[in-house]
């Protein structure tokens, strides 16, 4: 009997751990440091970050669709049919090179876009091995996903938008008010909108920022799954989370919190902040 084998890329940040308990493949993304060349997860954020001090702008891109081909090659060689979530394609190539390398495996490839980053995309990957697991037919969890995908909540805060613009990622009203966000000091916060990133709110600090990300996930709670992401800031989302599953009476325990990696890093630029959850009863 095959068995179904969950396949993702690394911007939907599996953690290692997850990813081993579930069998969850994981292809890399791709950073650039002017010729340098970085596989996602062979660049430490250390590294990336020191680069990015010294004043190297990274640039990010798809895998190749040979590099997904590979890996659904020995998938399906052993037996089994693949389910390969993948970032959101309104900011990405992945999904196209996923779907490219897939159409040689007629039958034995689905490819799902997740229309979302990070967490978002990691708890549908979650959400589609534990079904897996539970011998779930794969259209029963094709049809759970697509649910599960137009439930999350996802705000995210950024400290500056110079990172997000350069790399071509913003919201076009985005350089409309670039001027006006940083005369006043002015911080964004985004969220996802049929997997393109819109701007939701404005607020006039940081802080103030915080207590807008508290409000906003309020609104959908309680919720069955919650995460928190950050770009260099371990204490400070430590703390924030906290806050969070306290505001939101969320197990603080079962809250995940984790620093994003370099091609998410690359576009949120430092100081970025992100809660994703998936409301309870979905």
């Amino acid at each position: 009997m095959c068995a179904l084998r969950i396949v993702v890329d690394d911007g939907c940040e599996v953690p290692p751990d997850l990813a081993a308990r579930y069998g969850i493949r994981v292809v890399p993304l791709v950073v650039r440091f002017g010729d340098v060349v970085f596989d996602d997860g062979r660049l430490s954020l250390d590294d990336f970050w020191a680069r990015a001090r010294n004043g190297s702008h990274p640039q990010t891109s798809q895998p190749a669709s040979g590099t997904f081909q590979r890996v659904f090659q020995e998938l399906v060689e052993a037996g089994d049919e693949v389910l390969c979530i993948v970032i959101t394609s309104k900011h990405s190539g992945t999904f196209n090179s996923a779907w490219l390398a897939a159409q040689q495996f007629p039958g034995k490839v689905t490819v799902f876009d997740s229309l979302s980053i990070t967490w978002g995309s990691g708890f549908l990957a979650l959400k589609a091995a534990q079904e897996a697991e539970a011998g779930v037919p794969l259209p029963e969890i094709l049809r759970h996903l697509e649910r599960y995908r137009s439930s999350i909540q996802f705000p995210i805060l950024l400290n500056t938008i110079e990172d997000i613009r350069r790399g071509g990622r913003a919201d076009q009203l985005i350089p409309m008010v670039e001027r006006l966000l940083q005369v006043f000091n002015i911080k964004p916060i985004l969220t996802f909108v049929d997997g393109q990133l819109k701007i939701l709110a404005t607020v006039r600090s940081y802080e103030r920022g915080l207590n807008r990300l508290l409000e906003l996930m309020a609104v959908r709670a309680p919720y069955q799954e919650l995460a928190l992401f950050h770009t260099r800031q371990p204490e400070a989302a430590l703390a924030f989370a906290e806050r969070l599953a306290s505001h939101l009476g969320f197990p603080r325990e079962r809250l995940y919190v984790s620093e994003v990696g370099p091609v998410l890093a690359t576009h949120a630029g430092p100081q970025a902040m992100g809660v994703i959850g998936v409301p309870a009863g979905v």
